[in-house]
């Protein structure tokens, strides 16, 4: 059974590059980002989560030309050029295209972010006949495919309430999280470092829910 071969296809034409080496290995980076909040009387931060940040796939690639069996040996650039060109802008889509990376079990829809090459032997008329490439790929995202295969809940940050006269955070808390002991996020969100120091008339901002305490584990929520 013959090995499976690294290829990229464009996914607006359909046509694809069969690449002549495969990398030996790759890199999938995924991360997160959240916000931290310090809150007097708390033994460390609270953290909420805030978005999700770009998922890449790296990878070096190799081309060769100099282990060909003609005399005159083959510009490696000229077999490169067909990859590289992933990264200009399509006339039709005004943007680089959105690709699929396909590996055995890989298969990564993207766009080529960056690509370095490396030359790294030359012929004796000077035409570099070996060269790396070090490419990495962002991951594509389709905001209708997301919205359809994915069921979540977008935070609300839009909720304010109005205090009235002899409301309490406890009580603000009970009427939207029906738990009064779940006062300290709206504390947080509204900067205020005594929740006692509440008066009629002040606009609160009602966070949603849940927020983490990366020192004790403790979810406020």
């Amino acid at each position: 059974m013959a090995q499976a071969k690294l290829h990229v296809t464009v996914e607006h034409t359909g046509a694809e590059i069969l690449l002549p080496f495969n990398p030996e290995e790759y890199t999938v980076n995924h991360d997160n980002t959240f916000a931290s909040q310090t809150i007097p009387g708390l033994s460390g931060p609270l953290l909420q989560f805030a978005n999700g940040n770009q998922q890449t796939l790296d990878m070096e690639l190799f081309f060769d030309t100099w282990d060909s069996d003609s005399a005159d040996k083959q510009d490696v650039r000229e077999v490169m050029a067909p990859f590289l060109k992933l990264l200009e802008i399509d006339r039709d889509l005004h943007a680089p295209p959105v690709l699929t990376v396909r590996w055995g079990s890989l298969e990564f829809p993207c766009v080529l972010a960056k690509a370095t090459q490396r030359f790294q032997m030359f012929a004796d008329s000077g035409v570099p006949v070996r060269a790396r490439v070090t490419a990495s790929f962002s991951r594509y995202l389709d905001p209708e495919k997301e919205a359809r295969a994915v069921d979540r809940q977008t935070a609300d940050f839009s909720k304010v309430h109005m205090v009235a006269e002899g409301e309490t955070l406890a009580s603000i808390a009970a009427r939207y999280y029906t738990d009064p002991r779940q006062w300290r996020p709206i504390a947080l969100a509204n900067d205020m470092t005594d929740p006692r120091d509440l008066h009629a008339g002040r606009r609160l901002r009602i966070p949603s829910l849940p927020f983490h305490s990366p020192q004790t584990g403790e979810v406020v929520s």
